[in-house]
């Protein structure tokens, strides 16, 4: 006679056993020069910047998620966006729009759950925080360790794996080269210049209300509202 649960500890002690011998051997197998454990947290050197969505601005057009999976998969589709817009009708400005773009963290909790290396910094790229959509075994803990809402990494229904904003590094139908010296597909097309690139980043998992982004200038004040608005 099987205990059924009994068979469910052992599966679930399996479970977590495994994701914590990847994760260890992950960090065995990763640069030093890149990546630092500390209080038990894994910490990367920065990867040069991140995005950065003013939300006063942004009409939720959707332009730069069409224009990120068509970089990044040659077809406009917004389940394929690595930058999501979230529009609640019912929620008072500017809190009617939600925009999810990777912090790109110094502690990046993605990173560190992920068993098979597949969540990493890019060393060629400024330590871009980045998915190889070949190593990723679609187990969604980088998803689930995003401290964020909405969640910045995102699950490609397609490939059976986790894709998350690479500032353009890896863009087979781009012409130009991104990452952080280069463009940003989202930023350049971006209608009302709501989005921006910022080398000083938000902070290290910081909440989206602990800082306040301004993208507004002159032209915004042409609208009639003044650029504190």
């Amino acid at each position: 006679m099987t205990n059924k649960g009994s068979n469910t500890e052992m599966d679930s002690g399996r479970r977590h056993f495994l994701t914590a011998l990847g994760s260890a051997g992950m960090l065995i197998g990763l640069s030093g020069s890149a990546y630092v454990l500390r209080d038990d947290k894994i910490y990367i050197k920065s990867a040069g910047g991140a995005l950065v969505v003013d939300l006063k601005k942004c009409m939720g057009c959707g332009s730069c998620m069409t224009t990120c999976s068509l970089t990044h998969h040659g077809k406009a589709s917004m389940s394929l966006a690595r930058i999501q817009i979230q529009q609640d009708s019912f929620a008072p400005f500017p809190g009617d729009i939600q925009m999810a773009t990777c912090h790109q963290c110094e502690d990046a909790p993605c990173v560190g759950a992920c068993p098979v290396n597949a969540n990493k910094a890019n060393e060629d790229y400024g330590f871009v925080r980045d998915i190889d959509p070949e190593r990723c075994i679609g187990c969604m803990q980088c998803i689930e360790a995003c401290p964020y809402t909405p969640k910045r990494v995102q699950w490609n229904a397609e490939t059976r794996s986790a894709q998350k904003c690479d500032l353009c590094v890896n863009t087979p139908f781009m012409e130009e080269e991104g990452g952080p010296e280069g463009v940003r597909a989202c930023q350049r097309v971006c209608p009302v210049a709501a989005i921006d690139f910022v080398t000083e980043l938000p902070g290290a998992n910081a909440p989206d209300d602990r800082y306040v982004v301004n993208l507004r200038n002159e032209s915004w004040a042409l609208t009639g509202k003044t650029i504190e608005d």
